[in-house]
Formats: structure tokens, C-alpha cells, sequence
């Protein structure tokens, strides 16, 4: 993960030059990309964020924002870019893997439908979060706009979660 950040990072200060924007925004932008990645997720930004010492309220935004930008993308188009990828010879078991982890899912989210789908997103705990989430919903053709409300949510409820967390118990640990 180390390195995947550190490369996220040099992209961050990159950009924000390239911008013309000053080196202040760079951190921003940095938890704005860390947010955006599977599995890492604002359950890894906030607690960077924290560690960078950055302000809990400009971090907690722009890793919810990170967090759902790549959503309505993956909620729309995963199922066609899953199909495609079962022709190809080398990327057909990558959607058979994303099949496997729905069907692992699919009962605590269908149990409570949409509210199944706000607390998978919500609870911060490894394989969970937005990117999952929308998988999820996609694959069990939830509609767009439910869909859109509940991982908004949990990923909300997450990002609080993760605050408190963070910049809470972390922060009188380490700060």
C-alpha cells in the first residue's frame, strides 16, 4: 500500500503544479486520489489525513467526495465491462472473482434491500465500503437513484466513523 500511495502522492503534487494551484492544495488532492482507490477508500484517507496533520472538517469532505466520485461509473457500467471481460482470455477470471464476493454479500444486503446496502457501505471493516457496495448494487440491478442514496449514506456514516476514529482516539494515542 506504501507504494501506491507514495505514487498517488507524486501524482498529487504533480497535478497541483500542472494546475498552477499552491503546494497547500497538494495534501487535498492527495486524500481527494487516496479515497478514489479500491480497498483503501476514506477508511485509509481520514486516517492519513489525520496523520498529515490536516484539519478533521476539509478532510472529511474531500474523502467523501474522493470516495464517490469513481460510483456512478461503477454503478453503471460494471456489468458491461465484466461482460466483455469474460471474452478476453486474460481478464475473464476477474469478474468471475467479482461475481464470487456479490454472491458472499448478497444476503446481508438483500435481507434489508436498501438499508442492507447503507450498512454494508457504512461499517467500516475490510471488504466493505463504496466500491463494494456498488458492485453489490449492480449486480443485484438495484435502481441507480437507491443506489446512489445508500452508498452516499454509508459512506457518510463510514466517514464519521472513521473521524472519530481518527482524529479521536488515534489522535490522543499519537497526537
Amino acid at each position: 500500500m506504501h507504494k501506491v500511495t507514495t505514487a498517488i502522492h507524486s501524482f498529487a503534487i504533480w497535478l497541483v503544479g500542472l494546475v498552477g494551484l499552491g503546494a497547500e492544495f497538494a495534501n487535498y488532492v492527495y486524500i481527494v486520489l487516496v479515497s478514489m482507490v479500491p480497498l483503501i477508500e476514506l477508511r485509509g484517507a481520514i486516517p492519513l489525513a489525520m496523520a498529515l496533520k490536516m484539519p478533521l472538517v476539509p478532510s472529511f469532505i474531500v474523502s467523501i467526495i474522493g470516495n464517490l466520485i469513481p460510483i456512478p461509473f461503477i454503478l453503471l457500467l460494471i456489468k458491461k465491462i465484466c461482460a466483455w471481460m469474460k471474452t478476453t482470455k486474460y481478464l475473464s477470471k476477474i469478474p468471475l472473482y467479482l461475481e464470487q464476493k456479490v454472491e458472499k454479500n448478497k444476503d446481508k444486503v438483500t435481507k434489508y434491500a436498501k438499508w442492507g446496502l447503507f450498512l454494508f457501505v457504512a461499517i467500516p471493516l475490510p471488504g466493505t465500503g463504496a466500491w463494494s457496495g456498488a458492485l453489490i448494487a449492480s449486480f443485484l440491478d438495484f435502481k441507480f437513484k437507491d443506489a446512489m442514496i445508500a452508498i452516499t449514506g454509508g459512506v457518510i456514516s463510514a466517514g464519521i466513523i472513521m473521524s472519530i476514529f481518527s482524529y479521536g482516539l488515534l489522535g490522543l494515542i499519537f497526537g
